[in-house]
């Protein structure tokens, strides 16, 4: 028997589970996780699938169940209390903070610059497409994907019914993409996943696979059908000089070039969607969700009629996020779960919590010795009244495992702590510690530097990503050619999050007022300040309209500094003045009174 392979890459750290690293192979477990070794997926992928049905049973609390396939029906009696859900719920909270606010770069002026009013036209409709799309569950959803598994992924297209852009979160366990040197930005994706059979409607298990793949543009083709009548695309035109998508050219190399409406510079590239299933029994075992036989796949429609056969999207990106949990390592692409580092502390915490429950046994329901008693028959079953007859020198004794019970149970409370240690959750953020204990609010904002710095690194590794989402979702709205997007171009924008910590609101605003007295910080400084430490401040270009248009203090000494009218009424948000108007003079003719020229007598020199 040779040794072991040691195995060292982004799930490493699940090699001490015997279920996933077998000790003489060093692979996971076969019935374990079947799917994992499914004839389609590429061996590459199979520790990481593994990985992610490890990571699902402790969330869901069925990491005995997982383990009893190796180790026994033994292994299913564990005692598992939920304390891994309630770990990824605490870090999804707070990585998300208590809000999120999605800002375009532009909407916010200060001393130095204006509002720019495409900009807010664009802010207010992607809040509007938010609202729509409930970005905020998406955004659940997403998040405790990626804290819980280390992975998460968002699709976006275009609904021509809705009009607008519609985002999916799809599970990591579905997605399979075709990395190259770069490893971060894809450009061919699938997302793959078994459908079981059907004997009631007489569907027989297939696979399906969604295709997105960055490619040269390619002539124009419309839906038909094929001779089966089976839904195919076929080119416009004559076989021999098919027609090119409007707007399209080609040079004299027979290079198809577009011009999109977000880029400086024509590209040949183009995104192609296909969506497709196959018979399971038809495929062989060469086969892999990379190249899977096109000759026996069957095509999906979308709900305005388009087969998705190498669908041309019209845009020259793929239109799939993918959200890792933390910074992935260099040249990388998977994140890690936030439980990577403490599994072994939650199966010692699964250990005590049943040698706990056990005891507990003991303890309520006591072992008893009884010897000398007048009647040997007599049961000796504890229950309430029970009375022992004893004869002369007859004892009962009691086997007392409370200390026992007390000591686990300190066990269990040293290995929670343990875990939230490692984990940079501190107490009082899980909520097991009163924040009134604590001596100060400087002690208590020192007892959160670990979880400071935890969501300052989780933060930074989503910035980028829900920036390309909102870049995505602009670039969708103009390629669907969205009447209020005509002409417009994309403005950068992103995803802010809010407080994560209890925040003192008087503490805030003492503070934020004396910087702002003492001039140390403007007031879009000020009223950013307090928009994070949790005053209900929505919009803060608005609020400082409406507190300048009611400032006439300041606004008096602006006209003492400055003299101008104008720029009084500008900082008071009021209307331009209209323009003084002179008057038109009134001219008096000789029958209207007497001559100007008349002296006190009245007369007047005589015409001649």
């Amino acid at each position: 028997m040779g040794l072991r392979q040691f195995i060292i890459d982004a799930w490493g750290w699940l090699n001490f589970k015997p279920v996933y690293a077998d000790p003489v192979t060093g692979d996971p477990n076969r019935r374990a996780f079947p799917s994992a070794y499914a004839t389609w997926v590429p061996e590459e992928d199979t520790r990481r699938l593994a990985a992610y049905t490890v990571l699902a049973a402790y969330d869901g609390g069925q990491a005995g169940e997982l383990a009893e396939v190796r180790d026994g029906a033994e292994a299913r009696e564990r005692r598992e209390y939920g304390d891994p859900a309630a770990f990824i719920d605490a870090i999804t909270s707070d990585v998300l903070g208590d809000e999120q606010r999605i800002v375009v770069v532009g909407t916010e002026q200060d001393d130095t610059t204006t509002e720019d009013e495409e900009a807010r036209a664009v802010q207010e409709d992607l809040l509007t497409w938010a609202e729509d799309e409930q970005l905020a569950m998406r955004m659940q959803q997403g998040e405790r994907k990626a804290v819980g598994l280390g992975d998460a992924v968002y699709r976006l297209s275009w609904e021509p019914d809705k009009r607008r852009p519609v985002v999916r979160v799809m599970d990591p366990g579905f997605y399979f993409p075709v990395l190259d040197d770069d490893g971060e930005f894809p450009a061919r994706v699938h997302f793959a996943w078994e459908v079981p059979e059907d004997s009631r409607r007489g569907l027989k298990a297939r696979l399906r696979r969604i295709t997105y793949e960055l490619a040269p543009i390619g002539p124009a083709t419309v839906s038909s059908a094929g001779g089966r009548g089976q839904p195919l695309r076929t080119f416009v035109g004559d076989q021999d000089a098919p027609q090119l998508v409007p707007g399209d050219t080609a040079d004299e190399h027979g290079t198809i070039w577009r011009q999109y409406a977000w880029n400086a510079e024509p590209s040949r590239l183009t995104c192609y969607l296909t969506d497709a299933m196959w018979l399971m029994e038809d495929l062989e075992r060469h086969n892999d969700v990379d190249n899977l036989p096109m000759n026996k796949a069957v095509y999906a429609q979308r709900a305005d009629g388009e087969v998705l056969q190498h669908l041309d999207l019209l845009i020259d990106f793929v239109p799939v996020l993918h959200l890792p949990n933390s910074v992935p390592g260099a040249e990388e692409h998977w994140g890690k779960a936030s439980l990577a580092s403490v599994l072994q502390v939650l199966d010692e915490l699964a250990a005590s919590d049943t040698d706990a429950a056990r005891a507990s046994a003991t303890t309520g329901i006591p072992i008893l010795s009884v010897s000398g008693l007048q009647d040997g028959r007599a049961s000796v079953q504890v229950e309430p009244g029970t009375v022992f007859k004893l004869a002369d020198g007859g004892r009962m004794d009691v086997v007392n495992t409370a200390p026992q019970l007390a000591q686990l149970l300190s066990t269990v409370e040293t290995l929670r702590d343990r875990a939230a240690v490692n984990l940079r959750l501190p107490a009082v953020a899980l909520g097991t510690h009163d924040p009134a204990q604590m001596p100060s609010g400087y002690a208590l904002k020192i007892s959160l530097g670990p979880l400071d710095k935890l969501v300052a690194a989780m933060r930074l590794a989503r910035r980028h990503k829900y920036q390309l989402l909102l870049r995505f979702v602009q670039r969708l709205y103009i390629a669907g050619q969205h009447p209020d997007w005509v002409g417009r171009s994309v403005h950068p924008a992103n995803i802010v999050f809010g407080a994560y910590t209890p925040t003192d609101r008087m503490g805030v605003l003492e503070e934020v007022a004396t910087a702002y007295a003492a001039r140390l910080i403007s007031l879009e400084t000020a009223l950013r300040m307090l928009a994070e430490g949790g005053w209900p401040i929505e919009d803060v270009a608005a609020e400082i309209d409406r507190i300048q248009a009611r400032a006439f203090d300041q606004a008096a000494a602006l006209a003492d500094a400055t003299g101008d009218a104008e720029a009084v009424r500008d900082y008071l948000g009021m209307k331009p003045a209209d323009p003084e108007q002179i008057p038109t003079p009134v001219l008096v003719g000789p029958a209207a009174g007497p001559d100007p020229g008349a002296g006190p007598g009245g007369g007047g020199r005589s015409a001649r």
